[in-house]
């Protein structure tokens, strides 16, 4: 059995997505159902925040592990996490892990540093399945 390294709890309260979050005294919002006007976040802000964090740390381990000079070749990672209407009208989440590099022509194979980081990166492993797309961003 793996040993656990940390434990970050939250909680909802109120109607779910229109309702609010608390967690271990660092988080405190509310949260807006899809499209809403009004001020808060959604579920998908938060695991799009969370997985591009998290991938971008992992990037960076396996850009070292790779030999690729992290100060060089500085990264960026975005996520799209989207919501989906499965035909037998359920729902599923999907994203896009789109990455772009500081000096960007300067990397051999971005795409296998980019497999090899969503092969280690804890979110990446949670959230294994078909919708999820790995994507290079161009150069900024």
């Amino acid at each position: 059995m793996a040993e656990k390294k940390y434990t970050q709890s939250v909680t909802s309260t109120g109607g779910g997505r229109d309702g609010r979050i608390t967690g271990d005294g660092q988080m405190n919002m509310d949260l807006r159902p899809l499209d809403a006007k009004e001020d808060g976040t959604n579920p998908e802000a938060l695991l799009a925040a969370a997985w591009a964090a998290c991938f971008n740390g992992a990037l960076q381990k396996t850009m070292k592990e790779e030999g690729v000079d992290v100060d060089a070749h500085t990264p960026s990672v975005t996520a799209h996490v989207s919501f989906y209407t499965l035909d037998d009208g359920g729902l599923q989440l999907g994203a896009v892990l789109e990455a772009s590099f500081e000096n960007q022509s300067g990397i051999d194979d971005i795409e296998g540093l980019l497999r090899k980081t969503h092969d280690f990166c804890p979110v990446s492993k949670a959230y294994r399945g078909d919708l999820v797309e790995l994507k290079v961003a161009p150069a900024a």
